[in-house]
């Protein structure tokens, strides 16, 4: 049987199930041998059949035989990870075909870049699935947080018939480096991508920069002609990407003459109001969403939607509408002081952030802050440098310390530090403790920011996950504070 009998039986709605964990194969399964980031799917064939797949999908020819009675067909692929989505897209009624598709990726901003879509093609009165970090929604009335950035194939086609049953004629997406180089994007054709931002990042995964911008470039290097690159001028990379694609290029800048531009002419604590520019024309956004990195992601998503053929009144009405998204510069008022939620977790997102917050700080920035374990030791020491410069008080504190020890991986933030024994300086490895630390020292006006995790409800201890949420603490913590300062004097 060659791959395009397999698809069209696949296709025909029979109840053949596609697996690429060996350990989930029933009889009659098909199994797809898929290079992984720590695990070969064909170092376990074996298995697959033993679990008594009917069809095995795979890059090289084995020699196997059936001296155990087991019958199964082997088809071989020049790359088993688009058989796998192939096979998926068919299984699931191609999907993707229904969809107008659209990504966007870059170190930062993809998350709010996604909701910013989904509110402007809502503005248009139209459905949007949307797949990223925090949550996968499929236009049911209701979302559920997300296992992965980034889901594989068979995740990805699933999640797509959803929306198209749900009504949805679009799709937006973050893809992720780590989805990029694994093709987990592979048979979703998109009409158009934007890219954000390239900082240090995953370099435990990618080992160099540049190959952390390869793995980013194989989303508009993949681009149709008739697709749309948004990138953003404002980012050296940028030029690197242009020069890979064959797609129509769509640039945009803040205060910057480009495709796509924003005119900053407010900015405060509570609101940003910028022109939005394209095409001669130009319409108001108003939005809760601070700083100039924001404006930008504003204009990718602009980028996105004009490139779809939404016009720019109902963009800026879009981007106006969202409220916030979660973890994200999310604000918790603490009655006289703010605390802010945010997800930074790298000495560049930390930088913006704070940057963002203290010329709007009318009293003392505080900061807590954490690094994960088994992931990029280098920006462990800028992160605190960072701190070190645009903070009052800093607590380092810990993250998901995963299978290192949270003193070791404070100890390597610390070194950052130029003055490591300042009074403004504080270690508190109990994250917990380090928020509510933060929050009782709080005086009028001061802000303080938790950084690190974001929207995520989780502490990764070991292999362990336990159930944990910096913004329950805080807003915890805050309602009990005022009958704990009267108790302290």
């Amino acid at each position: 049987m060659t791959l395009a009998e397999l698809v069209t039986l696949v296709g025909s709605g029979n109840t053949l199930r596609i697996r690429t964990d060996s350990r989930l194969v029933e009889g009659g399964d098909i199994f797809v041998a898929v290079k992984g980031t720590e695990y070969d799917g064909h170092d376990f064939i074996d298995q697959a059949i033993a679990n008594g797949a009917k069809y095995v999908v795979c890059q090289q020819q084995t020699e196997r035989a059936n001296g155990d009675g087991t019958q199964y067909e082997l088809i071989t692929v020049d790359d088993s990870t688009e058989a796998a989505a192939i096979l998926a897209q068919a299984a699931h009624g191609n999907p993707a075909s229904q969809l107008t598709n659209l990504a966007v990726t870059g170190t930062k901003g993809k998350t709010t870049v996604a909701f910013l879509v989904r509110s402007c093609v809502q503005q248009a009165g139209q459905r949007c699935g949307l797949i990223g970090t925090v949550i996968y929604d499929t236009c049911s009335g209701h979302s559920y947080p997300a296992p992965l950035t980034t889901p594989d194939y068979l995740e990805i086609a699933a999640r797509q018939e959803e929306m198209v049953k749900n009504g949805a004629t679009y799709m937006v997406i973050e893809a992720s480096s780590h989805a990029l180089s694994q093709n987990r994007l592979a048979q979703v054709h998109f009409k158009a991508a934007a890219f954000t931002n390239l900082a240090g990042d995953h370099m435990d995964y990618h080992k160099t920069k540049e190959d952390y911008l390869a793995a980013k470039a194989r989303l508009f290097s993949a681009l149709a002609p008739d697709a749309t690159a948004v990138l953003n001028k404002q980012s050296p990379e940028a030029g690197l990407i242009a020069a890979k694609t064959g797609a129509r290029l769509l640039w945009y800048a803040v205060d910057e003459k480009a495709d796509v531009a924003a005119r900053i002419q407010s900015m405060n604590t509570s609101e940003t109001v910028f022109a939005l520019e394209y095409a001669g024309r130009s319409s108001i956004v108003k939005t809760p969403l601070l700083g100039l990195y924001n404006v930008s992601n504003c204009l990718a998503a602009a980028g996105l939607c004009l490139a779809a053929d939404f016009d720019l009144d109902t963009v800026a009405a879009g981007l106006s509408a969202l409220k916030g998204v979660p973890g994200r510069l999310e604000k918790i008022d603490g009655g006289d002081f703010s605390v802010i939620i945010d997800y930074a977790h790298t000495d560049d997102a930390l930088k913006n952030v704070l940057s963002t917050l203290k010329p709007l700080c009318k009293g003392k920035l505080r900061v807590v802050f954490g690094c994960g374990g088994d992931r990029d030791r280098t920006k462990r020491p800028r992160m605190a440098a960072v701190a070190e410069q645009l903070a009052d008080f800093v607590i380092v504190t810990s993250d998901n310390p995963r299978t290192e020890q949270p003193a070791d991986i404070i100890n390597e933030i610390v070194t950052g530090f130029e003055k490591p024994n300042s009074q403004t300086l504080t270690v508190e490895p109990d994250r917990r403790t380090a928020i509510e630390a933060a929050i009782r020292a709080a005086r009028k006006n001061d802000i303080v920011v938790i950084a690190g995790k974001g929207h995520e409800d989780y502490q990764i201890i070991g292999k362990q996950r336990f159930h944990f949420s910096d913004k329950e603490i805080a807003l915890d913590y805050i309602g009990k504070r005022p009958q704990r300062l009267s108790q302290e004097g």
